[in-house]
């Protein structure tokens, strides 16, 4: 008798009128809240798309703001669907005549048990926020952050107030909780330093090989990759050290950021070249053999 009494109200509750009064109301409001995922995904993921396409133009305002719109969309978009569908399933609820009252006491309640028993939530989220407000770092920047459990290096795919995934350059994606991240070092900001060490033998005159290096240095600075990734025409600090087999001469570069290895990478193998060419022998380093057990 009480369940037939139970499914008389239901169907009295469920009338033709209720249908076409809130039932279309409802309808339209779960629609409407499908299309703004929808679309709000699709403009994340172009806005993401447009900032990855300019990679390595780290220096140009209009990639950096492509860079901090893609961050900021990225996170208000998945803050914001956590908000949008959460009050449609309380409006579903209570339209269908479920009695929100205890259930909101027991959300409450359930918060506060959540606020002692993860608060490593709320420091994730508050470092989130942090990392945001101050412009740490945005999606699409080469980052390595010095974390809890040591230093991650990647570059930033997705940041959330919670979580940064960083991908490295193997391929590894990882998921660092914002909170404990400790030091982070963006090397996609402003400048970058090329350093490449060269070892001469203690009879070789060091003169003469600067004016080796510096007569390469003029000869390849209108020259890819050269003329696009330096900010500044390389230098010759000079002797850095005094090896037992060798002495030490450093050449630094000022370059785009994204561009050092690279730029050290070139350097290098044209360096070696033109010693080469000239004559100068570099002195292979010593092999050391362990000692047989």
């Amino acid at each position: 008798m009480n369940g037939w009494v139970f499914a008389q109200a239901a169907l009295d509750r469920f009338s033709h009128d209720w249908w076409l009064s809130v039932g279309t109301s409802l309808g339209v409001l779960i629609v409407a809240a499908g299309v703004v995922t929808v679309v709000g995904r699709g403009y994340v993921r172009r806005a993401v798309a447009r900032a990855s396409e300019h990679k390595d133009d780290n220096d140009r305002d209009h990639v950096r703001r492509l860079r901090r719109t893609a961050t900021v969309a990225d996170l208000t978009y998945s803050t914001a669907l956590i908000g949008i569908w959460t009050i449609i399933l309380l409006v579903v609820l209570g339209s269908i005549g479920v009695n929100l009252g205890p259930l909101l006491a027991g959300a409450g309640i359930a918060g506060v048990a959540l606020g002692f028993g993860a608060q490593s939530i709320v420091r994730d989220t508050l470092a989130g926020f942090f990392i945001l407000a101050e412009n740490q770092y945005d999606v699409g920047d080469t980052v390595e952050l010095q974390t809890t459990a040591g230093a991650i290096s990647g570059t930033v795919e997705a940041l959330t107030l919670r979580v940064t995934s960083l991908r490295a350059y193997d391929g590894t994606l990882s998921i660092v909780p914002n909170g404990n991240i400790n030091v982070t070092s963006n090397k996609t900001r402003g400048w970058g330093r090329a350093i490449i060490d060269v070892r001469l033998s203690y009879d070789q005159d060091v003169e003469v090989v600067r004016d080796v290096l510096l007569q390469l240095f003029s000869d390849v600075g209108e020259t890819p990759p050269f003329d696009t990734a330096l900010r500044s025409e390389p230098e010759i600090l000079g002797i850095v050290q005094l090896a037992g087999d060798a002495q030490v001469l450093r050449v630094t570069a000022e370059t785009v950021p994204s561009k050092r290895w690279e730029v050290e990478r070139h350097l290098r193998e044209r360096i070696t070249m033109r010693l080469a060419e000239s004559g100068i022998v570099v002195p292979a380093s010593p092999v050391v053999v362990p000692p047989r057990a």
